[in-house]
């Protein structure tokens, strides 16, 4: 049994990556001593309830984190969650420890840290300027720099695992070394409903930020509806006090439709039924790095719908009529499969919890001897 280190930014954005974070230390805690270190508020109580984890491992602060985080959270929303500079606060506070470990895993993209790790990338915090993948913050060059890697170099004892094949060449563009391509645990949701059975609607879901395209969700909902489709919209989302203006946006336009429902804050039970009883799940993010809701869409037998960029392609194998360009695009998409009375054709289990366990623990395995 080894000393295990896991390092994550924060669990207060509520997302894929979080869920990644708690499936790690899942995966890890019945053959290893695991610490979490993280620059967050959340439990790990209400985490593990709400990605149906069972993550019980000891969580490590920095001093001074809930105002830190009160600091992060009252910037505006199009200031983002200022995910690297926490990277960099967690990183400065991780290495004062390191020494008390045999081993670490980022679950948080890359790090320069002093002892050999597992890295995973949903996609890089740092360095972004040298990829056309994504936006470059105007800071991260400051910030690349304070996290140690501003001359795109990594530990030579890191072993790095991305999200998606497509994350995978992002990285290999910054960093010169090609990850491993691991996709995230999305279980297949229990008892779905036969085709018949299911209600004509749509669920999207993700927590309700900006880059998730929220408002977009219900834009598309009323051209398909516009074009005669009685179709209505499951707008389910983990709320954080960081996108709070957004989320207050969402609201009030849900209340102006009855057709759009608000699922805010619903627990996994509620998610799964939504899940396991609607035909359609709709993502709205571009350029999504992999796609949890899109993976679990799938996992719930249901038709998915998602922009024609990033790891989401993958996921749904390059299907043109599942993926769509712009909003009219969507609205063309999503009627056609309508009036075509398409059914799923992808296989639910593809990316069951246990395959992204087992890889982990096998992850971590290999740092620790080395290989």
């Amino acid at each position: 049994m080894a000393r295990i280190a896991v390092l994550h930014n924060t669990l207060d954005g509520r997302g894929g990556a979080d869920a990644v974070c708690l499936h790690v230390c899942e995966a890890l805690q019945s053959c290893h001593d695991v610490t979490l270190f993280t620059l967050s508020r959340s439990s790990l109580a209400d985490c593990n309830a709400l990605f149906d984890t069972a993550a019980r491992v000891s969580v490590r602060r920095p001093p001074g984190t809930r105002l830190v985080c009160r600091a992060f959270d009252a910037l505006p929303d199009r200031f983002g969650p200022q995910l690297a500079a926490r990277s960099v606060l967690l990183r400065r506070h991780f290495r004062r420890h390191a020494a008390d470990f045999d081993a670490a895993v980022s679950t948080a993209n890359e790090f320069d840290l002093p002892i050999p790790s597992l890295q995973y990338v949903h996609f890089p915090q740092f360095n972004c300027r040298h990829t056309t993948a994504g936006p470059t913050p105007r800071l991260g060059p400051v910030w690349s720099r304070l996290a140690g890697v501003g001359d795109r170099t990594l530990p030579a004892d890191v072993r790095l695992l991305a999200n998606s094949e497509w994350t995978a060449e992002v990285v290999a563009d910054i960093y010169g070394p090609r990850p491993a391509v691991l996709f995230p645990p999305v279980d297949p949701i229990p008892g779905p409903q036969p085709w018949e059975e299911r209600e004509h609607g749509v669920v999207a879901l993700g927590r309700l930020a900006p880059d998730k395209r929220s408002l977009r969700a219900i834009r598309i909902v009323d051209g398909v509806r516009a074009r005669g489709h009685d179709l209505h919209l499951h707008v389910v989302g983990s709320s954080s006090s960081i996108y709070a203006d957004y989320a207050r946006r969402v609201a009030a336009e849900a209340a102006d439709r009855p057709y759009v429902h608000l699922d805010r804050d619903a627990s996994r039970d509620r998610v799964e039924e939504l899940l396991a009883t609607h035909r359609y799940g709709l993502n709205c993010k571009p350029a999504e790095h992999f796609g949890m809701a899109v993976a679990e869409y799938v996992a719930g037998g249901m038709i998915a719908f998602a922009p024609d960029a990033g790891g989401q392609r993958e996921i749904l194998a390059g299907r043109s009529d599942r993926l769509f360009t712009s909003t009219a695009d969507a609205v063309a998409t999503i009627s056609a499969a309508i009036d075509g009375d398409d059914r799923p054709a992808l296989p639910r289990d593809r990316y069951a919890s246990e395959r992204f366990h087992a890889a982990i623990r096998e992850g971590v395995a290999a740092v620790l001897d080395g290989r």
